[in-house]
């Protein structure tokens, strides 16, 4: 990509004070999280988060299907600009493009993301498990690829790992709002889980807690510890001082999962969230964790499993 003129620093602080507004609001687990990341990689990761969040946003926020498209397109045609190295007119468009220029981003990814938004336009049926981890690489996948190269690994198999982590949180996401996003006309449980379970996509428009839609929403959550053991098991590969951030995210979000797990897998009739005096707990196991678990120090990580990237790669990625 072209390179814009250098940001001033007193600019760059004050676009990246928006960005840091934006995690306070949306997101505590990550908010939290960041803040144990070093200075540096602690800002192109919360501008990373701010566009992404964006980019969510402009499928979520609107009750028409047309006007969230117009949204859509143009954070696709912003990104353009991005890459073509013209100036951006928002704090998180201008943040985001410092990340993109220091960091080498390649634009795959961003477009990716934005493939996965796109899914999220109108109705949306999931016909089967590849399908939902087709849906959950783009939408968080290459977020975790994106961090990683933030974090300075750009190697396959840093990436293959922070691809496995981001999979597992997005399957949390689902896990976790079954019911918001069955109000919205969208069924992420894959439909042939739900009808091995006796069950179908109708059943969770319901928004009801049927035990078939209930044992469905638990196999997503099995799901999601295989990925998230791929993924905490790869945080080794990260510098020392990123470690306990990564950690932590991990840990937090694996806990959302948890607790929708204690009520039987119900993501219907209530939003699952953590206390601040676990999410407390959770940070100080992350830290001493980084440096005392096996599962995350330096030379103890294992060989990655093939088979998680096995239904990526029928779909045509290489991840």
């Amino acid at each position: 990509m072209k390179a814009v003129g250098a940001t001033s620093p007193d600019r760059l602080a004050a676009d990246l004070a928006v960005c840091r507004a934006v995690i306070r609001e949306h997101s505590r687990s990550f908010s939290a999280a960041s803040r144990l990341l070093p200075r540096g990689v602690s800002d192109a990761a919360v501008a990373t988060y701010a566009f992404c969040r964006g980019a969510d946003d402009d499928v979520d926020d609107f009750a028409s299907v047309a006007a969230a498209r117009v949204r859509h397109e143009r954070t696709r045609a912003r990104v353009a600009r991005i890459y073509a190295g013209e100036e951006m007119e928002t704090a998180v468009a201008r943040a985001f493009q410092w990340v993109v220029e220091r960091h080498a981003i390649p634009r795959e990814e961003p477009d990716a993301l934005l493939d996965g938004m796109e899914q999220d336009l109108g109705e949306v049926r999931i016909p089967h498990l590849e399908a939902l981890l087709l849906y959950c690489y783009r939408a968080a996948g290459v977020v975790g690829r994106m961090m990683s190269r933030i974090m300075g690994r750009g190697d396959a198999p840093a990436l293959r790992r922070a691809v496995d982590l981001g999979i597992a949180m997005q399957l949390t996401n689902v896990a976790r709002d079954v019911g918001e996003d069955a109000r919205r006309g969208r069924v992420y449980l894959p439909a042939a889980w739900l009808e091995e379970e006796g069950s179908s996509p109708d059943d969770v428009l319901a928004v009801e807690p049927t035990a078939g839609v209930l044992r469905t929403n638990r196999r997503v959550l099995a799901l999601a510890e295989r990925y998230y053991e791929s993924g905490i098991g790869g945080i080794g590969l990260l510098p020392a001082r990123c470690r306990p951030a990564i950690h932590a995210a991990a840990l937090l979000y694996r806990e959302i999962g948890r607790e929708v797990l204690r009520r039987g897998g119900d993501g219907l009739t209530a939003r699952a969230a953590i206390s601040s005096r676990r999410r407390t707990e959770l940070l100080a196991v992350a830290v001493l964790g980084s440096w005392t678990s096996p599962a995350v120090r330096a030379g103890r990580v294992a060989h990655h499993l093939a088979e998680l990237h096995a239904p990526l790669r029928r779909a045509g990625l290489e991840p």
